[in-house]
């Protein structure tokens, strides 16, 4: 080889290590602008762990191809049962690729539902742990991972919605009151007067400093917080400082006296006053990723509706799974702009079918009613053990009447989006089935005029002629047709309507009338249970019990005036103390029925 074909080489060689060099300098560079412009899915990881550092840097070109060795593993040992197995390797595909959303959704399905359900059901708590490892999973790691992925958000919601809310599950009353009971102290601040109930808790909690450092450094909160701090070393800062100043005002017994001491110095003080909103807003965002901000729009959009002023709507009860469902499911559509791929278009039409279904679910089953225990644990139970602290308690859910329209405004503006004949189908006989449960609710809670209004609904959008006769004889023709097809859901809703409106009927002295609702309510019962003998699983509870529930439902649902109430209570002392007696034995069945001891309706 000649010098000058060496010569022409090294120069090429040269020119082109430059070039090289020159584009990797400008690297960095061009990824900073591509985010900035919006051109990339997601963001640079940032503070990632050490392990996901290393296997994105070691194994460099190869992740993809043993990523996809390892989830076609994963998916086969799923096939074969092998949940665990399958479980440990979805979690090496996330470390490997954060990105990959389909893994997270996987990985937190298979522990909320395969791997939950392989634990036996006398172990709730740890049934529960899997459960609340698969949304904490999407919620705490793979959403903040993929913060643009619709189906994460989907999923989340379904998890809420469809694990915890519905009754497919054998202990699905020990999810519901889990979720409760851990988000109840957050919905109350009993220093400020305020509960969840109340608009303006949220206005509070959305007005409270956000950080750690903005409270520490308020000249009334500071003394506060440097007392607790003296007082028990517990009370680190930050989070912990939180987590334990709100352990302390659930279970002060497990501080020393000294810190009790303290909250009692600062009582009713403007101090004690933010630090207790402080902790629960933070709790809220840090802990559960929740929004004050977002929860209180949610709750002017999606809250029940007060009868008396339907512009007016109450907040939701941040205590039931299809809340957050909600929650998730809307903050899911927010991220889903311009969607054109056909999967994606599907996804989404499912993460609105989420918010309908939950916001129909709150309809028929949004009151909730928690039963503290009386009854002593069983001999020789630990009384400290969650599972068994559960025994003593029960939670119900009753019919909200209040969130039709919520529902309904929900519904039409999702048809209002569809032209695609399929889905505007599907969507439209849900929601007409739905009119037609609606219609028979309110007639049989004896709100008639609402109920008219539904069917005028109803008749107008969907004519048909079984809703050409009048309001009365159709109300009857669907309620024996629901006592043809009655399932679980059906029979413990129209047997709670019964009575609720017997208990209407009864305090404005309609006393024939509330012996025909009670009837009725008998023969839909026995109906169920004549027609379901082996269904024990999610049995009706004893009849007893649904009439505390219906009892419960009409002094605190909102769609009965005070005088109805107060009427109710007094002919009840006066003239029924049998019934009185008859209820308050219900809660104590309640338990004893939960542990086998309590006596058939």
């Amino acid at each position: 080889m000649r010098g000058r074909d060496v010569a022409i080489i090294v120069i090429c060689v040269a020119l082109a290590g430059g070039l090289f060099y020159a584009s990797g300098a400008q690297l960095d560079y061009i990824n900073a602008q591509r985010e900035k412009m919006g051109l990339v899915i997601n963001p640079a990881l940032e503070n990632a762990p050490p392990s996901l550092a290393f296997a994105t840097v070691a194994m460099g070109a190869f992740r993809g191809l043993v990523v996809d060795i390892l989830w076609m593993r994963a998916d086969k040992l799923k096939e074969e049962g092998q949940f665990f197995d399958a479980e440990q390797l979805a979690e090496w595909i996330t470390t490997l690729q954060p990105r990959f959303a389909a893994v997270w959704e996987f990985h937190a399905w298979n522990m909320a539902y395969n791997i939950s359900v392989a634990i036996p059901a006398t172990q709730p708590d740890q049934r529960w742990r899997w459960v609340k490892n698969g949304y904490e999973l999407l919620r705490d790691k793979g959403i903040p991972m993929n913060p643009k992925s619709i189906a994460l958000y989907r999923e989340l919601a379904r998890i809420f919605q469809h694990k915890l809310g519905d009754v497919s599950d054998d202990v699905h009353k020990y999810y519901k009151l889990q979720l409760a009971e851990a988000m109840g102290p957050l919905l109350v601040s009993q220093d400020n007067g305020l509960t969840w109930e109340n608009s303006a808790y949220f206005d509070a909690l959305v007005q409270t400093p956000q950080q750690w450092s903005q409270i520490a450094a308020d000249a009334n909160v500071a003394p506060l917080i440097e007392a607790l701090r003296k007082a028990d070393e517990t009370f680190t800062s930050d989070e912990a400082f939180v987590q334990a100043y709100l352990s302390l005002r659930q279970a002060p017994g497990r501080f020393k006296p000294a810190a009790l001491d303290v909250i009692d110095i600062y009582r009713g003080t403007p101090a004690l006053k933010r630090l207790d909103l402080f902790a629960k807003a933070f709790q809220l965002r840090h802990t559960w990723k929740l929004e004050p901000a977002r929860m209180r729009e949610l709750n002017r959009t999606y809250g029940p509706i007060d009868f008396a002023d339907p512009n007016r709507h109450y907040p939701l009860d941040w205590r039931h799974p299809d809340s957050h469902a909600i929650y998730w499911a809307t903050k899911g559509l927010s991220v889903a702009t311009d969607i054109q791929d056909p999967d994606l278009k599907l996804v989404k039409t499912n993460t609105e079918r989420i918010v309908a279904h939950s916001l129909q679910n709150l309809f028929r089953y949004g009151k909730i009613v928690i039963l503290q225990g009386r009854a002593d644990p069983p001999p020789g139970a630990d009384t400290t053990d969650e599972a068994t602290v559960w025994q003593r308690r029960d939670i119900f859910l009753g019919p909200d009447l209040r969130m039709f329209d919520p529902y309904n405004e929900a519904l039409l503006n999702i048809l209002a989006g569809y032209t695609d004949r399929g889905t505007l189908e599907s969507l439209q006989n849900g929601h007409r089935n739905m009119l037609r449960n609606a219609v028979l609710s309110f007639y049989q809670a004896g709100l008639k005029g609402e109920a008219l209004k539904i069917y005028r609904e109803l008749r107008q959008r969907y004519p048909r002629p079984e809703f050409e006769v009048p309001l009365e004889q159709y109300a009857l023709a669907r309620f024996r047709e629901e006592l043809e097809s009655i399932g679980i859901h059906d029979a413990r809703e129209q047997v709670v309507a019964l009575l609720t409106d017997g208990y209407r009927l009864y305090a404005i002295g309609d006393d024939q009338g509330a012996a025909g609702r009670e009837e009725l309510a008998k023969q839909a019962y026995n109906f169920y249970l004549a027609s379901n003998p082996d269904e024990f699983r999610v049995d009706l509870p004893p009849l007893r019990e649904l009439k505390y529930i219906a009892l419960n439902t009409l002094l605190y649902s909102g769609a009965y005036p005070v005088y109805i109430q107060e009427r109710l209570l007094a002919r009840i002392q006066t003239e029924k103390p049998e019934l009185y007696e008859e209820l308050m034995q219900a809660e104590k069945d309640l338990l004893k029925r939960q542990q086998g001891s309590a006596p058939n309706p």
